[in-house]
């Protein structure tokens, strides 16, 4: 009987040690910073597309009502201060509100703040025009609630810049620390990333093309979303039959393979051909582009800070300085 309380005491005792680690180890802020810019980057530019239309579809004009859009939306909480904006002017003032919360998020001032105030307008623009979302706006929402959870600010920002101003003189207060809010906010993206991929895949195992090989064709031959006619390959059915099975295959695995750091590059690589042709076949240049940006979260901070920054490692007493400061929480 002791045996085998010791044995489970031990294995418990990993499980915890195991989560710990996962979830609580700090990170360095250089990958979530430039998924920062990015998210920014592209939340700026889908909010931008309202503006020439905005009248359209917001305030009492609106081809589709309160009334009509409040009808669709079930039981579930969705109100947004669209609702309220019935006067052009009001809308206006919105809407700039929404771009300046982005490009303050993309250019990281006030990045909390900013942060906040873009994933809240974007769920408030998804809350009334419920008909016009599509995943491009999914994958937005996620990140940039994501981000909020970060110290997303703390490099390649105004707020860093403006940090290093005020302490110049320390290089200690100057220095950016590796944090665990930063862990989290790394942590929950790609674990959202599996979960999306997974669903994705099996989901697709209902459908007799994804078993065939021919999936593929459908959306190759649709005219519709067309921007890089690749109707040519209908002389070479193995290829289309090679890519659908890579694709799914892909998708389902990624959960897996992603965490395993012999199988992690040859994942990620993937992911630039099969979004790169969502972006530029399908044409969804910014859906195939925003995946490829939380795809990011699984690149190194390490190598990330290498190629932005001219002395990308800290020295031995930075190292020491942080490691003294940054607390380690367990549970």
């Amino acid at each position: 009987m002791k045996l085998l309380m010791t044995y489970v005491r031990d294995v418990f005792g990993s499980l915890r040690q195991g989560w710990n680690h996962f979830w609580f180890t700090p990170q360095d802020p250089a990958t979530l910073s430039l998924i920062r810019i990015a998210t920014g980057a592209m939340l700026f530019y889908t909010h931008l597309v309202w503006t020439s239309q905005s009248s359209n579809f917001f305030g009492s004009s609106a081809w589709l009502s309160n009334d009509a859009v409040n009808s669709l939306g079930g039981s579930g909480f969705h109100w947004t201060p669209f609702w309220l904006a019935e006067a052009t002017g009001t809308v206006w003032v919105l809407h700039g509100f929404t771009l300046a919360a982005c490009a303050a998020l993309m250019f990281g001032f006030q990045t909390r703040l900013a942060s906040i105030c873009a994933w809240y307008m974007t769920v408030s623009y998804a809350h009334r025009l419920p008909t016009a979302l599509y995943g491009l706006d999914q994958i937005n929402g996620f990140l940039s609630m994501y981000l909020m959870f970060g110290d997303c600010g703390a490099r390649y920002s105004v707020d860093a810049y403006l940090k290093k101003l005020r302490f110049a003189d320390s290089a200690v207060l100057s220095n950016v620390r590796p944090t665990v809010g930063t862990n989290i906010s790394i942590r929950m993206i790609q674990v959202h990333l599996c979960v999306l991929y997974f669903f994705a895949g099996i989901s697709k195992l209902q459908g007799e093309t994804w078993w065939d090989g021919s999936a593929l064709w459908g959306a190759i031959a649709n005219r519709e979303y067309q921007t890089i006619d690749l109707t040519w390959m209908v002389y070479h059915p193995r290829l289309i039959n090679l890519l659908t099975h890579v694709t799914i295959v892909w998708e389902i695995m990624y959960c897996a393979t992603i965490w395993n750091r012999h199988t992690r590059p040859v994942t990620l690589f993937l992911a630039i051909p099969v979004h790169l042709g969502i972006a530029f076949s399908f044409g969804m240049i910014t859906f195939g582009t925003i995946m490829l940006v939380a795809n990011f979260s699984f690149v190194s901070p390490m190598l990330v800070r290498s190629l932005f920054e001219r002395n990308p490692f800290p020295t031995d007493s930075e190292a020491e300085e942080s490691a003294s400061i940054v607390p380690r929480p367990k549970l």
